[in-house]
């Protein structure tokens, strides 16, 4: 059901919130957190969409704060809408369209529809505030989601995701890597359990995720790691092999087409195995099960981009 309030106020919204409830039941019991999106019109469905497959997982409360990215002929207006039932998966999803004057306080269009007592988690899906915790929506947030890879350039966007970095802030650009750090886990935990003597991360020259990768491997074997960049592929991924040197050999992860890599190791043979690029709804659900701060992540930002030895 989708239920829309042109000219409105977030007063009418959050009443109108009240009677849905008491008309269609307790809809908005068992709700765990509420999710705030902040984007810009035209922009709302992927992550709308995104949010609703992960609302399955973690029944939630859904705001997206739409704000033009450039001044419109409006002044000052709030258009609101709410979905629930099967257009807003397990969750009720509150999109608030701001212009003009409007927009000027996202803090204070998203205050009175916050669950109470419910962890307040924030997502950009496009371009980020400088400082995520000190910004309007950050300040309110126990975690803040940004992703590198739409920014207007992904690299440049590094330094301040550790400047300003505080605890309870991530990117996507982290959660993508999940697999690749899961399957270099396994392996490394499998004897024979030789010390790391070197390794290489070979990527597309702008891919923030491998130079996060590669700074994670320095932290957890203690070495200097390599990052090599390689012509892109397009479709396969901007990740494309990475190689762990022991004294008995390499080990070699490499993907070689889109969802498919191969693994060689010393003396066994050579495997295909499964390694996906994960979508919007998969990077969302992961961060949504940890709501306390990633240390791991931090320590990476503060110290382990240091460690990477970049080649030309």
């Amino acid at each position: 059901m989708i239920i829309e309030f042109p000219k409105t106020t977030t007063g009418k919204i959050s009443k109108a919130l009240v009677n849905i409830r008491e008309e269609g039941g307790a809809v908005a019991l068992g709700r765990v957190l509420t999710l705030v999106i902040s984007t810009s019109p035209g922009k709302e469905e992927d992550a709308i969409n995104a949010a609703n497959e992960a609302s399955r997982e973690h029944p939630m409360r859904v705001i997206v704060v739409s704000i033009p990215e450039e001044s419109t002929n409006i002044t000052n207006r709030l258009d609101g809408e709410i979905r629930v039932g099967g257009d807003a998966g397990a969750s009720e999803v509150i999109i608030l369209r701001a212009y003009g004057e409007a927009g000027s306080d996202e803090l204070g269009l998203v205050t009175g529809l916050l669950l109470p007592d419910a962890p307040v988690v924030v997502w950009w899906p496009g371009e980020a505030p400088q400082a995520l915790s000190s910004s309007p929506l950050g300040g309110i947030a126990q975690r803040r989601i940004t992703d590198s890879a739409e920014q207007p350039d992904q690299l440049a966007f590094l330094p301040t995701l550790a400047s300003a970095y505080a605890p309870g802030d991530t990117d996507f650009a982290w959660t993508r890597l999940t697999p690749w750090r899961q399957q270099l886990a396994s392996v490394l935990d499998q004897p024979p359990y030789e010390p790391i003597l070197a390794a290489e991360v070979k990527a597309a020259d702008t891919s923030l995720s491998a130079r996060l990768l590669a700074a994670w491997l320095s932290l957890s074997l203690d070495i200097r790691v390599t990052f090599t960049p390689v012509p892109d592929r397009p479709g396969v991924g901007s990740i494309q092999c990475v190689t762990l040197t022991r004294s008995s050999g390499d080990i070699v992860l490499e993907r070689t087409e889109p969802g498919m890599a191969r693994l060689v190791q010393p003396g066994q043979p050579e495997h295909v195995i499964s390694l996906l690029r994960r979508n919007l709804r998969d990077c969302l659900a992961e961060e949504l099960r940890h709501l306390d701060p990633d240390e791991v992540y931090g320590r990476i930002l503060s110290d382990g981009m240091n460690l990477i030895v970049e080649q030309a």
